[in-house]
């Protein structure tokens, strides 16, 4: 019988699946990852906030999908 995971095993299940996907761009290409971070700098608080939100949102609907 296989052993359920706890909770903590699942947030860091997460948390690397998270750094995984993080570190592909700049190590696919890293000019690219370098030019995208630039025009991030460029952004006001307002669209970052705006951008944050957008993605707790898509993460909160497709955490309640999979469950």
């Amino acid at each position: 019988m296989a052993k359920s995971k706890t909770v903590t095993e699942h947030l860091l299940i997460a948390l690397a699946l998270m750094l995984i996907i993080e570190g592909l761009l700049p190590m696919a290409s890293p000019e690219r990852w370098r030019k995208l971070f630039e025009q991030l700098l460029q952004l006001e608080n307002g669209q970052i906030r705006f951008f944050g939100l957008c993605s707790a949102v898509v993460g909160l609907i497709l955490l309640a999908w999979v469950s």
